[in-house]
């Protein structure tokens, strides 16, 4: 494998593709380029081929076995990449029998990250992003279960770091610093 493969996790409504996105297209004028593949994106054309959701926000109520499958087979076509690859993923998928972890053993093993990235913000400024976004379902949750997930995220990303020998970096997306935290982001994809 050559050039770095970075993941870049965050809680749904953090913000982390719009300051991916944002990092990209600055490191694209200065001649860096990362091909930009969505985790969540692999899962779900599989689990749509296979009939078994219709809609990408019904993936984490699915059968722990039929998610653990898809995330084996979306590792292992994004494992084939080659080049700077940066993977946008979540650390951990809140589902109703709580925690499942993002990037479990087996996927860390096929991706081998050289930098996991933690995209956070204040737990209100994610409550009021999910109140105002139209274009996805997402559990009702108050700021105290948005605070708990993101500290969930930061535990189990040490645990990712154990695993790969990868460095953990964070970046913060505060409301009305948005090119802070693109910028930052590109620093790290640097």
């Amino acid at each position: 494998m050559t050039g770095r493969r970075v993941i870049v996790t965050g809680v749904p409504g953090v913000g982390k593709t719009t300051v991916v996105n944002g990092a990209l297209k600055m490191l694209e004028d200065e001649g860096v380029t990362y091909k930009s593949l969505n985790f969540g994106t692999y899962m779900f054309e599989v689990a749509k081929k296979e009939g078994v959701v219709s809609d990408r926000d019904e993936m984490r109520k699915l059968d722990r076995e039929v998610q653990k499958r898809l995330q084996k087979e979306a590792a292992r076509a994004m494992a084939r990449e080659s080049g700077n690859v940066l993977i946008d993923t979540h650390a951990s998928v809140k589902t109703p029998r709580g925690y499942l972890p993002g990037l479990p053993e087996w996927v860390l093993r096929e991706l081998m990250p050289d930098t996991i990235v933690l995209v956070e913000t204040d737990e209100d400024q994610i409550l009021m992003r999910r109140l105002s976004d139209e274009t996805r379902t997402r559990d009702m949750e108050g700021s105290k279960g948005i605070a708990e997930h993101q500290q969930f995220n930061r535990s189990i990303g040490a645990s990712y770091a154990m695993i790969t020998g990868c460095t953990i970096r964070m970046v913060t997306n505060a409301d009305h610093l948005l090119e802070q935290a693109i910028g930052d982001m590109a620093s790290v994809l640097r």
